[in-house]
């Protein structure tokens, strides 16, 4: 066989190997964003080979990450005719609680149809949708952790069942993990340490109005620690879920 010909069948299947290995995008709120969130860490944990975008925004809802414009850079990255096989991360939950201006969403009726719409559009762009129920705070009250965002992570697993589209359920998975090592640990995973007794605590907004540029220390968002401990929880439920990203994990 001519040198030519064996340069060219090594380039296709060069080619076939990157189209195989796939696309990765993060699209969420700040639990999930660069610097405050888990998402960048989750992108480390991927072999080279994966395109692993993390697009989450911090402050964002199921209503306003679509409102802003963000929705459609997604999607614009779908249609892209590259051949990659690509996955869509949808979380969504904490900024769509009541209180919050030009974000938060109907719990019943806004913010399941928000969800389903995402599903349908990954899922007509050739992509495969994955659910995530929102990452927990971790704001106890005594010895117990104030779940105030299971409502929403409910809301996503109904969806989640009428659509039959995969689940990661990391509101459970984290509340669990978050409880189980209780206040004083906890707070180790925030984005900064936790100020002197008497001194004030931000509320989570703090770090979505700084742009996480100069960290504070909240119950919401994540520092170095949080980050990868949560990275590794939604990369080992991966494996389970979509085997083909699982197959990209590095060791």
């Amino acid at each position: 066989m001519k040198r030519t010909a064996l340069v060219g069948l090594a380039m296709c299947w060069l080619a076939s190997m990157a189209q195989a290995e796939g696309r990765l995008i993060l699209v969420g709120d700040s639990t999930m964003a660069p610097r405050s969130g888990y998402g960048d860490a989750l992108c480390a944990r991927f072999k080279p080979g994966l395109q692993c975008l993390n697009l989450a925004r911090g402050g964002r809802s199921s209503g306003s990450f679509r409102a802003e414009g963000l929705w459609d850079q997604v999607l614009a990255l779908l249609r892209e005719p590259e051949g990659r096989r690509s996955h869509v991360l949808i979380q969504f939950g904490h900024n769509d609680q009541p209180g919050k201006p030009g974000r938060s969403t109907d719990l019943v009726h806004d913010f399941p149809a928000n969800l389903a719409r995402y599903v349908d559009e990954v899922r007509a762009a050739g992509a495969t949708p994955v659910l995530l129920t929102p990452l927990t705070r971790r704001s106890f009250r005594g010895p117990w952790l104030h779940d105030d965002l299971a409502p929403w992570a409910a809301a996503t697993r109904r969806v989640a069942a009428d659509k039959q589209v995969a689940l990661l359920d990391l509101h459970g998975l984290s509340r669990a993990a978050v409880q189980a090592m209780g206040e004083a640990e906890a707070d180790t995973l925030a984005m900064a340490a936790k100020p002197a007794p008497g001194a004030p605590i931000h509320p989570a907004t703090a770090a979505e109005r700084a742009g996480a540029a100069n960290p504070v220390f909240d119950r919401t968002h994540l520092g170095d620690k949080g980050a990868r401990l949560f990275a590794s929880m939604v990369a080992r439920q991966l494996q389970d879920l979509a085997p083909e990203l699982g197959a990209q994990l590095l060791p």
